[in-house]
């Protein structure tokens, strides 16, 4: 048996498209992402889905707690689970809303952490080995019920592929785009549609067989 751990946000938890703001929904297994992932994947492999809302690479939310910090939760998720073979990160996107004052360097940084603790000796000890596939989010839209948190986020967030590529090939570790296969809702901007957690979980499920 192998064992996959998906480390995210919202839209690794499966937060559907936002209609009214402060409602607490969630696709159900078989839609969301990683669960498409481990579909395609098959029976030999278990899955472990660690996606929160909100969560940061780095940062502290002032309004949602100090626990979005992602490096906070990457510890706690590697340090729970196990052994793991492959860790899957997807994060950036909250990191580009207007108060934390980011720009792409910044984000990437914030990834830079996270790769940190997950490249370390220790983890990497502790699990006996695991390989790491970096997530690069689709750029935000501006637009719908969450607009004002995401304001200027569009640009920022439209810039990060090309950083976190080159991130992950200076820790030698397997990086995809999932803007090369999905786009955010138009219905909120930030979030996925069912049809596009299908997409992207097939693309993620390749892109874990090449690593």
């Amino acid at each position: 048996m192998h064992t996959i751990l998906t480390f995210g946000d919202s839209n690794t938890h499966g937060t559907p498209p936002i209609e009214v703001r402060g409602e607490a929904r969630r696709f159900p297994a078989g839609v969301r992402w990683p669960t498409v992932v481990h579909g395609e994947l098959g029976p030999d492999w278990v899955l472990v889905e660690e996606g929160l809302p909100g969560r940061t690479t780095m940062f502290d939310d002032p309004l949602m707690g100090s626990h979005m910090d992602g490096r906070l939760g990457l510890k706690i998720a590697l340090n729970s689970h196990g052994p793991i073979d492959v860790l899957t990160i997807m994060l950036g996107t909250n990191d580009s809303k207007m108060m934390f004052g980011t720009d792409p360097e910044r984000i990437t940084a914030g990834i830079a952490a996270l790769l940190g603790i997950s490249q370390s000796q220790e983890m990497q000890d502790r699990h006996g080995g695991f390989k790491t596939l970096l997530i690069c989010p689709p750029a935000v839209k501006v637009q719908g019920p969450i607009k004002d948190v995401f304001y200027c986020a569009g640009e920022k967030s439209a810039a990060l592929a090309p950083h976190y590529k080159n991130l992950a090939e200076h820790w030698g570790i397997g990086f995809f785009d999932a803007g090369s296969v999905i786009e955010t809702s138009a219905q909120d901007g930030v979030h996925f549609s069912a049809d596009a957690h299908q997409a992207l979980g097939k693309a993620i499920a390749e892109a874990v067989r090449s690593l």
